[in-house]
């Protein structure tokens, strides 16, 4: 099976698409911060991220998700920077303290060239959000060399639906991390406004291009959407309207990660309610509670 961008897009096709997304960056807006400054002269916004791609580290990955990782790993590449400011980030030196190297288009696209002469499944931009421009037209170089496997966007979830848009058949995989079903709480950890309303949104928007997650009998994801939850103590996460919001908005057999490891890090501990880690108790009622409504993480042949 082909990735989307070899059987939906042409050469011309994804031309057009790094075109546009070029265009956002101008006046930045390709996330909801809409910070509206010109990236392509070097300004900075919230991400803090100017028009060269810093990436923290690349290589073969075998702690994602076992459809992701299969045999020989996915091809994680960790780009530094973000599009929100968690106090818990638990990648904060990658994230907010700017650890990472410079590299051109050019570079990056020998990079995906390298993870998939490895025997990487698929491509899994981590944290791509910001320079998802640069990312576009990095694929572009990369496919005239011949990359053909999959494109797995890892977010946070804040997530501007016309970008999203212009990634239609560019990405293969999303997998949005959904942190919360809190506004006030997302603004508090986070940083960010509108956080609910905008991830539903984007979930929405990810699910109509990809659908439900594709597992092939070697058990490896090619297509879909893979949703993870990080649960945050004290129920900062909102976990339980989280789980109906895909239940009921999304699809029952959305591929849910709901994740336990959670622990203080960052500035965790400035904020009383953050500053432990979850417990058994905490994680076994969400767990509980999607199963009721009938929630798995089945995957579905293809």
């Amino acid at each position: 099976m082909l990735p989307s961008y070899l059987e939906k897009l042409t050469v011309s096709d994804l031309k057009e698409r790094s075109a546009q997304l070029s265009e956002r960056v101008k006046n930045c807006n390709i996330c909801p911060n809409n910070c509206e400054i010109n990236r392509l002269k070097n300004e900075t916004g919230q991400c803090n991220s100017e028009d060269e791609i810093l990436i923290s580290s690349y290589g073969p990955h075998f702690g994602e998700e076992p459809p992701l990782v299969g045999s020989f790993g996915s091809g994680t590449i960790f780009f530094t920077n973000c599009n929100m400011s968690c106090l818990f980030c638990q990648n904060y030196d990658i994230s907010h303290l700017r650890r990472g190297d410079i590299v051109n288009k050019s570079q990056l696209a020998g990079i995906m060239l390298q993870l998939q002469s490895e025997g990487c499944h698929n491509i899994n931009l981590v944290s791509p959000t910001h320079f998802i421009s640069q990312i576009v037209e990095s694929l572009l170089i990369a496919v005239e060399k011949g990359l053909e496997i999959p494109i797995v966007y890892n977010c946070g979830g804040y997530e501007s639906v016309d970008t999203l848009k212009l990634l239609e058949g560019i990405v293969d995989i999303y997998m949005p991390d959904v942190k919360y079903s809190s506004d006030e709480i997302a603004k508090q950890l986070s940083g960010v406004d509108e956080y609910w309303s905008i991830v539903t949104a984007a979930v929405k928007e990810m699910y109509r291009q990809v659908g439900d997650l594709h597992i092939k009998r070697s058990g490896v994801a090619t297509r879909g959407l893979l949703i993870r939850h990080l649960i945050l103590p004290n129920d900062l996460a909102g976990s339980e309207q989280v789980i109906e919001f895909i239940a009921n908005e999304v699809s029952k057999s959305t591929y849910l990660n709901i994740m336990d490891q959670y622990h203080p890090v960052y500035k965790a501990n400035t904020i009383m309610k953050l500053n432990r880690p979850i417990t058994r108790s905490e994680y076994e009622k969400v767990q509980n509670y999607a199963k009721q409504l009938g929630l798995g993480s089945p995957g579905l042949p293809g």
